[in-house]
């Protein structure tokens, strides 16, 4: 069985900004932003401790097209997605949220 994800606050703000930010780039990459990001939610529902450790009980997705991370906690009950993170800025800028 699956696990649901639950995005932290943070990190629902960071997607939408995100998308929005994109979009503004050229239209309808946002939207292909989003669809990335849906795949690497779904690899991370069915192998939630395939990705790479980057901190005690935390694991960061790379997205493939877009320099961004998917950084969660597969919990026992939950997948927690504490940050939508860009690959080149405030590494660990989310450390503290849970």
């Amino acid at each position: 069985m699956t696990r649901p994800l639950r995005l932290h606050d943070d990190a629902d703000l960071e997607l939408n900004d995100t998308a929005d930010y994109y979009d503004v780039k050229s239209l309808g990459l946002g939207g292909a932003f989003l669809d990335e990001l849906e795949q690497g939610f779904a690899m991370i529902r069915e192998h939630p401790d395939a990705a790479a450790e980057v901190a005690p009980g935390v694991r960061r997705l790379v997205l493939a097209k877009f320099p961004l991370s998917i950084i969660y906690a597969p919990l026992t009950d939950v997948i927690r997605v504490l940050a939508i993170a860009h690959q080149r800025q405030k590494p660990y800028y989310w450390r503290g949220r849970s």
